[in-house]
């Protein structure tokens, strides 16, 4: 077998490689032609396109970087005002612990909210310098949850404790209500009572039609029992305000009677029982309580007149009289009487200025249950007045002196308990209210027996 000759294949191979090496370099340079001022130059796409590409994730890249600096600083910082949050919840929230404490006062508490309120103080100011400095949480996320947790326990704080504090109040409102409650039934109570004293008395129906020539000692004797009870009511109201201005009760019963000794301790009542019907009966034996002096003789006296007052007075409501007529004769009489038998002393007492007493000494009437409680007794007493005149001859006063032996033709005893007694016979001490003679009848003085003290 012949031998194959590298001469006779290598020409050929030669030849087939040099011509694929044009064909590659021609296209090569045909590739990228680019005319310019007759210069060609020559760039590859492919290149061009590498570079732009490489070029855009590296502006990526540090965007990426910048962005997430970005947020992180941003993350850090929410961290931090969280932190500032939490730190201020908790302030107030010992503030609030330590104004319960002062409340009922709380030595140990008030210490320990102090220095809660303290130590707080100092971690708002480290957080100050944090971001002065730019020292931001390394984990702000982990950071951020405490911090909520933080703020919503010292709040829960804040909430309880204002609830404690509530509930003190509430307490404290509920002991008030009861406390009003208590002062507004013993207030109605007394009004109550008071009602009762004024209307007492009773009204005067059965003299509705009451003419003069109809007129008994029968009625005058009427209408001396309301009138003694209105009295008797405006005592025991004046004893109840001295008792509250701690007035010495049986040092002002001596400096009204001296020596007497009384039966019972409550007797002392009619003593001043008796101050005040002698200063209400005072000139009673005048036609107008000697108001206008002597102007008004006894000869012009005439009883209708009287008898048309009581009329027109008996079924009045006298504060509103007062407010209509402030100049009227009755007017006066109340204003004189007041001013006789109310003391500035005693005013001042009992209400703690005199302007009461101002008011009436002007001719103004004050709107009190005291002066109203007043002035129902002097209208009994006018009342009784017009009546004793209306009498032809008019019905006379009179009392019985101290010392004197009873009589029961004249006297009646307020004091049953002097009848009682197995020592020397009881002598009168004082009397209580006056008596009146109508023609021939007699209407006996309560008088208070008692053995008098001897010096």
């Amino acid at each position: 077998m012949e031998a194959v000759k590298p001469s006779a294949v290598t020409p050929s191979k030669s030849k087939w490689i040099r011509s694929l090496s044009k064909v590659l370099h021609l296209h090569t340079a045909t590739a990228g032609i680019v005319p310019d001022d007759g210069v060609q130059k020559v760039k590859s796409k492919d290149a061009e396109e590498w570079n732009d590409s490489k070029t855009a994730k590296r502006l990526s890249k540090k965007f990426d970087s910048l962005h997430d600096e970005e947020l992180e600083r941003k993350v850090a910082l929410e961290a931090l005002i969280a932190k500032i949050f939490a730190t201020v919840s908790a302030i107030k929230a010992g503030y609030a612990q330590l104004q319960h404490a002062q409340s009922p006062y709380d030595a140990e508490g008030i210490q320990a909210a102090d220095q809660l309120i303290v130590t707080d103080l100092k971690k708002l100011s480290e957080l100050k310098q944090c971001f002065l400095k730019k020292q931001y949480d390394p984990s702000p996320e982990h950071t951020m949850i405490l911090a909520d947790i933080q703020e919503q326990k010292s709040l829960s704080k804040t909430f309880e404790i204002m609830g404690k504090k509530l509930e003190s109040q509430l307490k404290l409102k509920e002991s008030e209500i009861i406390f009003l409650r208590e002062k507004l039934d013993e207030s109605n109570k007394h009004n109550r009572l008071l009602g009762k004293r004024l209307n007492q008395s009773g009204q005067l129906f059965v003299l509705d039609n009451l003419q003069l020539s109809s007129l008994t000692p029968s009625n005058f004797s009427t209408v001396l029992g309301q009138t003694v009870k209105s009295i008797r009511s405006f005592v025991r109201l004046m004893l109840d305000e001295m008792k509250s201005a701690d007035w010495d009760i049986n040092a002002a019963a001596s400096s009204i009677e001296q020596g007497v000794v009384y039966w019972k301790a409550d007797d002392k009542c009619f003593t001043f029982e008796s101050f005040i019907c002698r200063e209400m009966f005072k000139a009673f034996h005048h036609p107008y309580f000697s108001l206008y002096g002597n102007s008004i003789s006894e000869g012009k006296r005439r009883p209708q007149v009287f008898i048309d007052r009581f009329m027109e007075m008996k079924s009045v409501k006298v504060g509103e009289y007062l407010a209509v007529k402030p100049k009227s004769t009755f007017a006066k009489f109340c204003r004189t009487k007041y001013l006789q038998v109310v003391h500035p002393r005693m005013e001042s007492s009992f209400f703690g200025n005199l302007s009461n007493r101002d008011m009436v000494n002007s001719y103004q009437f004050p709107d009190t249950m005291f002066f109203a409680l007043f002035t129902e007794m002097a209208k009994r007493v006018w009342l009784l007045h017009c009546l004793a005149f209306a009498f032809e001859p008019e019905a006379s006063i009179f009392q019985i002196s101290k010392g004197c032996r009873f009589s029961e033709v004249y006297m009646e005893s307020v004091a049953e308990e002097a009848f009682l007694s197995s020592e020397s016979e009881p002598r009168v001490a004082f009397t209580v209210v006056p008596g009146f003679r109508i023609h021939k009848t007699v209407i006996q003085a309560q008088v208070y027996l008692s053995q008098l003290k001897t010096r």
